[in-house]
């Protein structure tokens, strides 16, 4: 499994990790969106979760680092039910690469072979589909779409993804970087980095470029050293810049998505306080407008927004043997809390 796990290695001192998982009352300190219950909360999933995963004859491979992270840190975990009416809910595993024709037989097969399924028309069910799957007209795969938890990969596909139902992975980032706390209280040289891969919004990366308050690679040969001397991290949202999110966070740079409408799918939607600690910004702006944004930000907040993020970071690491609070850990959380499912009515037009 070391193969294609990652793990991210920025030492926490054991104070600053027990304040991260033993958040206090006032929620102005706290990543979480409920900092009085999540702890609490967290350990009733540990003790009392359990998954029953559908057998399966087929070798399934995902090429998505993060997917693969968390199918196989669940197949190894303590959270597998050996029966399922052990379980609070139930995986359908299969290929990221089927079509929609066998993701409706394999539903078909669900429904007439278990009991499972028809409760909830597969409301207590959840897949790993990293781009995300299509709504159709087929009845089982419509279910499969509307009813079930979708995990996909973050950002996800427009219109594939349904906010407050499917989950989106942290993302594994393709660095090796080491950070460590104590990094995040030096000086801010720039106002903004940017890593940048050469193709995307090259008008806006040129005005960038052309401004001393803004820094842009395309190598990252000095990203450590970028990051930790610059106020905002940019990222266009799509998935080859957004790999470096977490070490941003971790090193006390307030992450700016680059994006042109409402994003809804940040990793761990329902336990952290994105509002607080990233901004959008629409790339219509361009160079000057994004510039004003960032340049208005009142210090005050800035320094709430870092100190949010470096706590918040913890959450996204993915390692190779999952530990305590990690993104693994997480994702199974937001699990956890759609484990109450709602019974939905047949439709006709199915």
């Amino acid at each position: 499994m070391a193969a294609f796990t990652f793990s991210l290695c920025f030492l926490l001192s054991f104070t600053f990790l027990f304040v991260l998982v033993h958040p206090s009352s006032s929620s102005s300190a706290s990543p979480y969106l409920y900092p009085s219950t999540f702890s609490m909360n967290y350990n009733k999933m540990l003790t009392s979760f359990k998954i029953f995963i559908y057998p399966t004859t087929q070798r399934i491979t995902f090429y998505s680092p993060s997917a693969s992270n968390f199918y196989d840190s669940v197949l190894n975990s303590a959270f597998i039910a050996q029966e399922p009416e052990e379980a609070h809910l139930f995986f359908v595993v299969f290929s990221p690469e089927v079509s929609t024709r066998s993701q409706a037989r394999l539903v078909r097969e669900l429904r007439t072979k278990y009991p499972y399924w028809n409760r909830t028309l597969g409301a207590d069910h959840f897949f790993i589909s990293p781009e995300g799957i299509d709504f159709s007209s087929d009845r089982n795969a419509l279910e499969l779409k509307k009813n079930s938890v979708q995990i996909s990969v973050f950002p996800t596909v427009s219109g594939k993804f349904i906010p407050h139902k499917d989950i989106s992975l942290p993302p594994v980032s393709k660095s090796s970087l080491v950070l460590s706390h104590a990094a995040v209280n030096m000086d801010r040289s720039f106002l903004g980095y940017l890593k940048w891969d050469g193709k995307t919004e090259e008008e806006l990366v040129e005005e960038l470029r052309l401004d001393s308050e803004f820094v842009v690679e395309t190598e990252p040969l000095d990203q450590l050293g970028r990051v930790k001397t610059s106020k905002f991290c940019l990222f266009f949202y799509e998935a080859e810049s957004t790999a470096d999110l977490t070490e941003a966070m971790a090193a006390g740079c307030v992450p700016v998505v680059i994006v042109d409408r409402p994003v809804q799918d940040f990793p761990l939607m329902d336990v952290l306080r994105w509002s607080e600690m990233a901004l959008l910004i629409g790339n219509r702006r361009g160079g000057q407008g994004l510039k004003t944004v960032l340049g208005g930000v009142p210090e005050d907040r800035y320094e709430r927004m870092r100190e949010l993020c470096v706590a918040a970071a913890h959450h996204m690491v993915w390692n190779a043997e999952p530990q305590a609070y990690d993104a693994f850990h997480m994702v199974i959380y937001q699990l956890w809390m759609r484990r109450h499912t709602i019974r939905y009515t047949r439709r006709e037009e199915f």
